[in-house]
C-alpha cells in the first residue's frame, strides 16, 4: 500500500464525460483516476470544499455514527481493480475491515481526514504518468477549482450508484 492524495473530482472531456475522482501518488507521480457518480462527486467536493449540506448527508451520518460509538476510520485502502471496477476497504481502529466503494470509502475518508492508501500494484496498473508542465498547470487549476466549488456545479444526481466502483 501507497499514500494517495486525493486531488478532487473532475468531469472528463469527451464523449462518455464521466466524473472521476484523482488520486496521486506524489513518489511515482501518477494520478490514479476512478470514475464516480455525480453523487459521490458532489460528496467528495462538499467536503474537500469544506461545505456542509443543511441536513446530514449519507457520508456525514456514516461519519456521525463512528463517533457516536467511538470508533475511528484509521485509513481507506484501495486494495483491487477488476474489469475497471475498484474495490476499497474502510479500516476501523476496532481491527473491522469493512467493504466499501471506492467513491464511499473516499467521501467518507475526506470527512475524517484519514489517510487514502492504494495497492502499489492497481497505481501501477492504472496509474497515468503527470509530467509535462501542462498537467502540472490543470493540477494546480483543479486544486485551485476545488476551493470553489459547490454542489450545483455537478448538475442533478441520477438515480442509482455511480459507474466503475464498488
Amino acid at each position: 500500500m501507497v499514500p494517495v492524495e486525493v486531488l478532487g473530482v473532475r468531469q472528463q472531456q469527451g464523449a462518455g464525460q464521466e466524473i472521476v475522482v484523482l488520486l496521486l501518488d506524489p513518489a511515482a507521480e501518477l494520478v490514479v483516476p476512478i470514475i464516480i457518480g455525480p453523487r459521490e462527486a458532489s460528496a467528495i467536493a462538499m467536503a474537500q470544499a469544506h461545505l456542509t449540506a443543511p441536513r446530514p448527508m449519507t457520508h456525514d451520518l456514516l461519519r456521525d455514527v463512528l463517533e457516536a460509538v467511538h470508533v475511528g476510520l484509521l485509513r481507506v485502502e484501495i486494495v483491487a481493480l477488476d474489469d475497471g471496477i475498484f474495490f476499497a476497504e474502510m479500516v476501523l481502529s476496532t481491527g473491522v475491515r469493512v467493504d466499501a466503494r471506492a467513491s464511499d470509502a473516499i467521501a467518507v475518508a475526506v470527512r475524517t481526514d484519514s489517510p487514502v492508501m492504494c495497492s502499489a500494484e492497481i497505481v501501477a496498473l492504472a496509474g497515468v504518468e503527470i509530467v509535462d508542465p501542462e498537467q502540472q498547470r490543470e493540477v494546480a487549476e483543479f486544486r485551485d477549482f476545488l476551493e470553489h466549488v459547490s454542489p450545483e456545479d455537478f448538475g442533478p444526481p441520477e438515480p442509482g450508484e455511480g459507474a466503475g466502483e464498488r
